[in-house]
């Protein structure tokens, strides 16, 4: 008898105790009247920004903004640039023809990254929009792709074409983040051909890209006319990159098998660390010169998400077995922990991460979101420590969303100084591409941590309550 109890008994500690960790506070033992001071720390607060798990259908609401805003501004159109009559026959090469005029460019690092965005919001909510919305513009490069790609590899100075920095790059920012979006859908089964592009894109990130001796991804190489870049000084690299390549390095091992790519990820992402990464702050620099004795550390807020992005993105497809995984990992812990210890009263993070006297910049916001709770939902960290600030986060950049699907405090295209005024000043925009993509990117992965872990308030703090 005393067996057959076990289970029941077991059971009923159980309940008991999950009951226990969802109170507020342990009831009062004295008797009598209570003090007046009794009741004091379940007082409302006013939080500016929400304290709270959003649950799905409240983060799909705001992410339907977002996409309604996109959808609307961003025309998959070719048109003739003369006349502005639309261009439907795609087969024969038009020299007038012009994607049709948007909001936001359908060829930008920045849409590389809504893409995937959309494609993450598509398999979270599973609102087929947000697929569509991606691999429509997916099929309209590829078309365009086969028809001008010849014309560019003939005259690559003079030849025009519609999405001719794709077709021809000349940076990281052309092709990485494009890049990946296209492997993501294609490994997600995508009917997109993509037979050309990732080509394109791929060999210009593995093979064209200037590199440091070590192989470390950098600007600043030979001009082709015996002298050097200033992008904006020689042999500099921008933590910017770590995103802007690593993950399309990655990305194109998982979709070849070739443990090359991911040797060469795991690799960049360590040497960047190495010479970038202050162990102390737990936060990286955003510009590193090969050689300069010194350098001024400016930790802005973005550059540091295109890191932590990086990361979270590489260890999605890098073999647990590989030499290198634990050595990922743990820098990615690191940085998290690090960013954990800056985040503001409001859920946001400054434009210069550890300079309170910037403003609260949301583009950053958004990328620290998705990627912790993402980091969370693969157990990289523990969902008890970085859930609620994961949940903090999005509720910050959600905030910033507008009626409209616009969303606020976005910095604008920013490159890399050795001094605080740059970034400080650095303008806002709505019309900054750069967050929208990981706003998308957040949502999905907020409703999928959401899904997977219970957080409600416990003695007034957002806590972890357990799996669902």
């Amino acid at each position: 008898m005393k067996n057959r109890l076990k289970p029941c008994v077991a059971g009923v500690l159980a309940a008991c105790a999950l009951h226990a960790s969802a109170q507020q506070a342990p009831a009062p033992q004295e008797k009598g009247p209570a003090a007046a001071d009794a009741m004091l720390h379940a007082l409302d607060v006013h939080y500016p920004t929400p304290y709270r798990a959003m649950d799905a259908v409240e983060v799909k609401a705001v992410l339907d903004r977002v996409f309604d805003y996109l959808d609307k501004v961003t025309p998959a159109e070719v048109i003739d640039q003369r006349t502005g009559a639309p261009i439907t026959d795609l087969s024969r090469p038009n020299a007038n023809a012009v994607l049709k005029p948007g909001d936001f460019r359908l060829t930008s690092y920045e849409w590389g990254v809504t893409y995937t965005g959309m494609l993450a919001a598509g398999a979270a909510t599973g609102d087929r929009r947000y697929t569509d919305y991606a691999l429509k513009r997916h099929e309209l490069l590829s078309r365009l792709t086969k028809t001008f790609l010849p014309l560019v590899q003939a005259d690559r100075e003079h030849a025009a074409a519609p999405i001719k920095s794709f077709l021809n790059p000349h940076a990281l920012d052309d092709a990485g983040a494009l890049c990946q979006s296209f492997l993501k859908a294609k490994l997600e089964g995508s009917p997109v051909d993509y037979s050309q592009m990732i080509p394109i894109c791929g060999d210009f990130v593995t093979k064209k890209e200037y590199r440091l001796k070590d192989g470390t991804l950098a600007r600043g190489g030979p001009d082709g006319r015996g002298g050097v870049k200033m992008r904006p000084l020689p042999d500099t690299l921008w933590l910017d990159d770590m995103f802007m390549g690593v993950p399309t390095i990655a990305y194109l091992g998982k979709a070849t098998g070739d443990a090359r790519y991911y040797d060469d990820a795991a690799r960049q992402v360590l040497q960047f660390s190495k010479r970038m990464f202050n162990k102390n702050l737990g936060i990286y620099m955003h510009g590193y010169v090969e050689g300069l004795r010194d350098h001024p550390e400016m930790h802005w807020a973005r550059a540091n998400g295109w890191a932590v992005m990086a990361m979270v993105e590489v260890l999605e497809v890098l073999p647990k077995t590989h030499k290198d995984y634990k050595a990922v990992l743990d820098q990615l812990r690191a940085h998290v922990k690090g960013l954990a210890s800056y985040q503001t009263k409001d859920g946001f993070w400054h434009q210069l991460i550890d300079r309170n006297d910037t403003y609260q910049e949301t583009s950053a916001t958004a990328i620290y979101a998705y990627a912790i709770a993402r980091a969370v939902n693969r157990g990289y960290v523990d969902a008890q420590a970085y859930g609620p600030m994961a949940n903090l986060a999005w509720d910050a950049v959600a905030s910033k969303v507008q009626p409209n699907g616009q969303i606020e405090g976005i910095c604008v295209g920013t490159g890399m100084a050795f001094d605080p005024a740059f970034y400080a000043y650095r303008p806002t925009s709505v019309k900054a591409a750069h967050g929208y993509g990981p706003t998308l990117l957040a949502g999905a992965e907020i409703i999928a941590m959401n899904r997977k872990f219970r957080f409600g308030l416990n003695d007034s703090g957002l806590m972890y309550q357990g799996v669902r």
